[in-house]
């Protein structure tokens, strides 16, 4: 909304528009992302296959969360900079978005490192929170 009502940032305005697009499609591939995993799990102890089938989906049920955490940061990023730079009379609106998106990417990261524990993607993924609570940081320091 912050995006949308300053007129002078309306390239703000169009990555914001596809940042939610992107949020959308990433929230409905989370839906059923653990799936696999939970499916691998049930396989028998035994099973030789098990613990490779359960890795791959483990791998494969971070790579929603991660890119989550990737577009919650760069909507962090987005609402700290309209914060600061756009309407004035929408500066809560734009704060509460880096806050908002700053706890997407939080959790979307906790949930790469669960997943994984540890590897590029845990990182990658952690640096993604960093950068949404930098942009969070920035938010609450505007001076409006």
């Amino acid at each position: 909304m912050a995006a949308n009502f300053t007129a002078d940032l309306a390239p703000e305005s169009q990555r914001a528009g596809e940042l939610r697009t992107r949020a959308l499609q990433l929230a409905e591939i989370e839906l059923h992302a653990f799936e696999p995993v939970l499916e691998a799990l049930r396989l028998p102890r035994s099973d030789p296959e098990r613990a490779a089938r359960v890795s791959a989906a483990q791998t494969d049920a971070s790579k929603s969360p991660l890119e989550i955490a990737r577009v919650a940061a760069d909507v962090a990023e987005l609402a700290a900079e309209l914060a600061i730079n756009g309407n004035p009379n929408l500066t809560g609106d734009a704060i509460a978005g880096a806050l908002l998106a700053e706890a997407a990417a939080q959790a979307a990261a906790r949930l790469v490192a669960i997943n994984l524990t540890e590897g590029p993607e845990v990182d990658r993924a952690a640096e993604a929170a960093l950068k949404a609570r930098a942009a969070r940081e920035r938010s609450l320091s505007s001076s409006r």
